[in-house]
C-alpha cells in the first residue's frame, strides 16, 4: 500500500472516528450533520466556533482531534513536496534521456539575450540544440519554453559532457565574459577538434585569442551592429544584411542583403539578365519584393527590374560592398 492510500485512509478513519465521537459525546442535541460538521470545522482549525456548547469530555476530543489532524496535515504536505521532487527529477532525468540521444545538433552556451534570440532562431526552424546556463531562473524559463537545458557551468567539463557537445554539429558560446568564452571555446575544441565553434567577444581585441583557442568565427555585437547601423545609415537602400554561416565551411564568408533599387534609375525598366548585376560583380539576385508585396522567389533571366523594387543580393562580402559602392547616398 502506497504514501497516498495510507494518507487517505488516515483522513478517512479520523473523520469517521471524529464524528462518532462528537456524536456519542453530544448527547441528544447533536445531530450526525452537526457532528461530521463539527469534526471538519476542527481537522481544518478554521475557528468557526461549536455547533453547540461542548461538555468537558466534548472538549478533550476535539483536542484529540486537532492535534491528529495537525499532524496529518504536515504528513500530507511533506508526501506532497516528495511528490514535487519526484515529478521533477523524472522530468529531469527525462530531458537527460532526450539530449543523450541528440546527434548533429546544436549547442547554446549562455542564456542571455544573444544566447535567447539564437535559441528563438533555432527553435522556429525547428532544429535541435541543447542550452546551458547556471542561473536557476532561466532554467525553469527555458524549460518552460518546451527547450532542452542542462543546468550547470558551462565551463565544467561535465556539463559539456551532459550536453552532448561530442556529437554536436556547431556551438554558439555566448557566455558574459570573454574570459569565459575563451575557456569554453578551449575545451569544447579539445571534445571535438571537428567542431564548429561560433564564439562571442565584447573586445575586438580579444578577438584573435579566440580564434588561437580554436574559434571559427568570432562575432562582436556591438562591432556588427554598429557597421550594420552605419551602413544602414549611410545607405538607406540597404534593408537588412544576414551573414551566412556554414559548420562546415569555416572560410565561406557569404552575406544576403536586402537592398531597395530606388533612385538606381539604371535599372529600371530592366531585364534581370541586362542588368549584369552578376557579371560585373559576382552575386546573385536571389529574390525579388514587388512593391505590391509580391515576391518572386529565384527570378527568371526575362524579369522586369524597377526602382520601385527591393531586391535580395546574396555573395561574398567583399563583392557585396563593391556593389554598395554604387548605391547613392
Amino acid at each position: 500500500m502506497n504514501k497516498k492510500t495510507l494518507i487517505i485512509l488516515y483522513f478517512t478513519s479520523l473523520l469517521t472516528f471524529g464524528t462518532v465521537g462528537f456524536y456519542l459525546l453530544g448527547g441528544d442535541t447533536w445531530s450526525w450533520i452537526d457532528s461530521i460538521y463539527m469534526t471538519v470545522i476542527t481537522l481544518s482549525t478554521v475557528g468557526y466556533g461549536e455547533v453547540h456548547p461542548l461538555s468537558d469530555a466534548a472538549k478533550i476530543w476535539a483536542i484529540l482531534i486537532i492535534i491528529f489532524g495537525v499532524t496529518g496535515l504536515g504528513v500530507l504536505i511533506r508526501t506532497f513536496r516528495e511528490e514535487f521532487i519526484q515529478l521533477e527529477q523524472y522530468r529531469k532525468n527525462k530531458m537527460i534521456k532526450n539530449i543523450s540521444k541528440l546527434k548533429n545538433h546544436f549547442v547554446i552556451c549562455g542564456y542571455g539575450r544573444m544566447g535567447a534570440v539564437i535559441a528563438k532562431e533555432l527553435q522556429e526552424k525547428e532544429l535541435d540544440f541543447v542550452i546551458i546556463e547556471m542561473n536557476d531562473k532561466k532554467v525553469e524559463k527555458i524549460r518552460s519554453k518546451g527547450m532542452f537545458c542542462v543546468h550547470g557551468d558551462a565551463t565544467s567539463e561535465e556539463t559539456l559532457s551532459a550536453a552532448r557537445v561530442e556529437n554536436a554539429a556547431g556551438v554558439a558560446v555566448v557566455l558574459d565574459t570573454d574570459q569565459d568564452n575563451l575557456f569554453v571555446t578551449m575545451s569544447m575544441k579539445t571534445t571535438n577538434p571537428e567542431l564548429f565553434i561560433l564564439s562571442r567577444c565584447s573586445l575586438e581585441d580579444n578577438k584573435p585569442k579566440l580564434i588561437r583557442a580554436g574559434a571559427s568565427k568570432v562575432v562582436n555585437p556591438y562591432t556588427a551592429g554598429g557597421h550594420r547601423m552605419a551602413e544602414i545609415l549611410s545607405k538607406p537602400q540597404v534593408e537588412d544584411s544576414i551573414s551566412v554561416l556554414s559548420p562546415k565551411h569555416a572560410k565561406m564568408n557569404l552575406t544576403l542583403d536586402e537592398i531597395s533599387l530606388k533612385n538606381m534609375v539604371k535599372y529600371e525598366g530592366v531585364l534581370l539578365r541586362d542588368s549584369k548585376i552578376r557579371e560585373e560583380y559576382d552575386i546573385m539576385i536571389v529574390g525579388i519584393i514587388k512593391n505590391t508585396g509580391e515576391s518572386i522567389i529565384n527570378p527568371e533571366p526575362d524579369t522586369v527590374l524597377n526602382t520601385t523594387d527591393t531586391v535580395l543580393l546574396m555573395g561574398e562580402v567583399k563583392n557585396m560592398d563593391r556593389f554598395k559602392a554604387i548605391l547613392p547616398s
